[in-house]
């Protein structure tokens, strides 16, 4: 079932997402060659718990962590370890979500690790600019598949593929809600966007084949021919003035 949020319930996400913006910023401040992904981990734990929310990850699903620290093949899901070091030339993803007051706010972004090459600083770039043309589409009366296949259409000209194993979702008063939103589809397909409905938009483009596989660690999902994969998300509102994101300034 599609919950559509009242103005005060969406104000909920938005305290929610600038939790999340806030302590992304921070995050990204600090990736550097040698650091442990397990250094993020601790900062973003105490930073969420400093502002008052709590982490919309850790135990749910049983899931060990308040980030997902996924490195070059990793596409989402990667937990930080004191093992995990970032090297220069790394894509480093990171992936938070927050809850204040029973609502939630989920976002993430690509950093890359010093200097990175042209072909990784392009894949960065095309899968940070899909997010952006599935969040134009947020209109009401649009159809979940016109948002869903803006971000196919837009990276497979550069010959990348979108993964298809995992897909953004509804979000609001659960972390994961209906309606699901994939990275593909047909336009003028799916449930009709309505005022209130709130979507996480998340964009996981692989730089080689769509294919997937979920690593011994029962979480980390990798690329499944080794190629490099970057992860923008966003979680947006529907309002009669268009699509209003809920995870920045």
């Amino acid at each position: 079932m599609i919950i559509c949020k009242s103005a005060i319930e969406l104000e909920k996400m938005r305290r929610a997402g600038m939790v999340v913006w806030e302590v992304l910023q921070e995050l990204k401040a600090m990736v550097k060659p040698g650091l442990a992904t397990i250094e993020l981990e601790n900062v973003a734990e105490q930073r969420i718990r400093e502002r008052g929310a709590r982490s919309a990850f850790k135990g749910l699903y049983n899931f060990p962590c308040v980030l997902c620290t996924s490195i070059n093949d990793e596409i989402v899901h990667g937990i930080p370890s004191p093992k995990r070091i970032v090297r220069e030339g790394d894509l480093l993803k990171i992936d938070v979500g927050a809850e204040v007051e029973g609502y939630y706010g989920d976002s993430a972004i690509t950093v890359p690790v010093g200097e990175i090459s042209p072909a990784l600083k392009q894949l960065v770039r095309v899968t940070e600019e899909s997010l952006y043309a599935a969040i134009d589409r947020v209109r009401l009366g649009s159809c979940v598949g016109d948002v869903s296949s803006a971000v196919e259409q837009y990276v497979k000209p550069y010959g990348y593929s979108v993964v298809r194993d995992f897909v953004g979702h509804g979000i609001g008063s659960k972390l994961h809600e209906d309606p699901k939103v994939p990275n593909f589809g047909t336009q003028g397909i799916g449930p009709k966007l309505k005022e209130g409905m709130a979507l996480a938009i998340e964009p996981m483009v692989n730089a080689g084949k769509p294919g997937s596989r979920v690593l011994g660690d029962q979480w980390t999902a990798v690329t499944e021919d080794g190629g490099y994969s970057a992860h923008f998300e966003h979680t947006v509102a529907v309002t009669g003035n268009g699509p209003w994101i809920l995870t920045r300034p």
